[in-house]
């Protein structure tokens, strides 16, 4: 069976490219910031990404019901849940993962798959959401997975939801564990002797925390800024090294990178535009674990499925033999 797949929230195209490089079939995205459409049409031309308020609950339901998806997947903005955030539901953009979840109750596909920061779950909204999946009557994996752990040279833990009509919860948990890796992917191990720098410059929320890192570790979680390194700033006890000459931040290109974008993708409109899809991507490679994972389940279900029937066929066949 050819699944076919929406991806709602679709920012730049982490999940969507994720999905495909694994083989399954997008066939529509939405998006409602245009500098993130701009840069998903320029990489994805086979299926159209439409421009759509996903909070209008019934309209975009109309929308993906004309796309007749055997699988929705999204990632609700989480900069409310986020620790690089305000942290603060009522500014409404937590709101969305209830909106996520009400589609998902309209719309009725085999299975969602929903992405969130890691502290979401502690969220009212998440909560929400949850209760809204469940009553729709669908079984749930609910599992934190870092990302570094699925081939990104990134700690960024992400909180993922897989939901399947008619299973039972946890139904994909041994499979997502099984797929990670024993150590976290390192920046040079992932760039491969590509990078003439050693030590690098990110640009900390606070001077209480370290901001020179080295490519002999995953980075940090890369985010929607990048700044270059201040004239004050005044080092950190935990700094592998101090400030010097040939130090500096990562460029947008390599920031791409850690977040397992391929060097062919192309990032258009203003940098400061481009950052921010960048930041708020899921990683390609998390996004392309999670998928595998799925095609996985999938492929054991058909197994079964199959072996029933010939269990079915062969006891039919016993019965009319005695008759």
């Amino acid at each position: 069976m050819s699944y076919r797949v929406i991806d709602l929230f679709a920012g730049g195209g982490g999940l969507s490219l994720g999905f495909s490089q694994a083989g399954f079939d997008i066939v529509c995205a939405i998006e409602n910031w245009q500098p993130a459409i701009d840069i998903y049409q320029e990489n994805f031309n086979s299926h159209p990404v439409i421009n759509t308020d996903l909070g209008d609950i019934d309209n975009a339901a109309k929308i993906i019901t004309n796309y007749a998806p055997n699988i929705i997947v999204g990632g609700p903005p989480c900069q409310d849940f986020s620790s690089a955030g305000k942290r603060d539901e009522s500014l409404g953009r937590a709101n969305l993962t209830v909106s996520f979840a009400e589609i998902i109750r309209k719309c009725k596909p085999e299975i969602f798959v929903m992405e969130n920061v890691d502290r979401a779950a502690k969220a009212k909204a998440f909560q929400a959401a949850l209760k809204i999946f469940k009553s729709a009557g669908y079984g749930l994996t609910i599992k934190t997975i870092n990302a570094a752990y699925c081939g990104t040279p990134q700690l960024r833990k992400r909180l993922i939801v897989i939901g399947r009509l008619e299973e039972k919860d946890g139904f994909m948990e041994q499979l997502l564990d099984a797929g990670l890796a024993n150590e976290p992917m390192t920046i040079r191990q992932y760039f491969n002797g590509s990078l003439n720098f050693e030590h690098y410059y990110r640009h900390p929320r606070s001077y209480a925390r370290r901001a020179i890192f080295s490519i002999d570790e995953p980075s940090p979680t890369i985010r929607g800024v990048n700044r270059p390194i201040p004239k004050g700033y005044p080092g950190h006890s935990g700094d592998p090294i101090t400030v010097n000459s040939n130090l500096r931040s990562l460029t947008t290109l390599e920031r791409a990178r850690i977040q397992t974008f391929p060097d062919s993708f192309k990032w258009i409109g203003s940098k400061t535009d481009i950052e921010q899809v960048i930041g708020n991507a899921v990683p390609v490679k998390l996004a392309e674990h999670i998928a595998s994972c799925l095609i996985k389940y999938l492929e054991n279900q058909d197994t079964k499925n199959f072996q029933n029937q010939l269990f079915q066929n062969q006891a039919n066949y016993s019965i009319e033999q005695r008759d």
